[in-house]
């Protein structure tokens, strides 16, 4: 492996490192798990939009930039999202994807992540409803 090569695999992996460790080190900043879920969102829409990009881009050039863009986007939201799960369980899952984009591309994890997003950007009050239940409530005692 050359030297270039060894040091670029070394920045992907102390940046997670970094961003986790940043990200749980800010966690006591007052924002609740929601703002902090909407707000790796936005990370991770404009990340989305610079993948979709590069697939148009005109050369592999741009396109490998584009990607490594994405990439970088991507990596923003994971303190973010370290904090939403630090605030509220709920978000546990979008910080899980968001960590899993150091080993796997990110076309395989778009769909969770924009689902989990979704989910994010629609949720009242940091809180999903529950399910309806066909279950009868309790009898009352005697």
């Amino acid at each position: 492996m050359t030297a270039p090569a060894r040091l670029s695999a070394l920045r992907r992996l102390a940046l997670p490192v970094v961003v986790v460790g940043l990200g749980l080190g800010l966690g006591a900043c007052g924002n609740s798990g929601l703002t902090l879920a909407k707000q790796a969102c936005s990370h991770i829409n404009r990340s989305i939009a610079l993948l979709h990009e590069s697939d148009r881009a005109p050369d592999q050039a741009a396109a490998g930039r584009l990607q490594n863009q994405a990439y970088d986007e991507l990596r923003l939201a994971l303190p973010l999202a370290a904090q939403a799960a630090y605030a509220d369980g709920q978000w546990q899952s979008l910080m899980t994807t968001i960590s899993e984009s150091n080993r796997v591309p990110e076309t395989t994890l778009e769909s969770a992540l924009s689902a989990q997003c979704v989910e994010a950007d629609s949720s009242v009050f940091g809180q999903t409803p529950p399910p309806p239940s066909s279950i009868p409530p309790p009898a009352p005692a005697p």
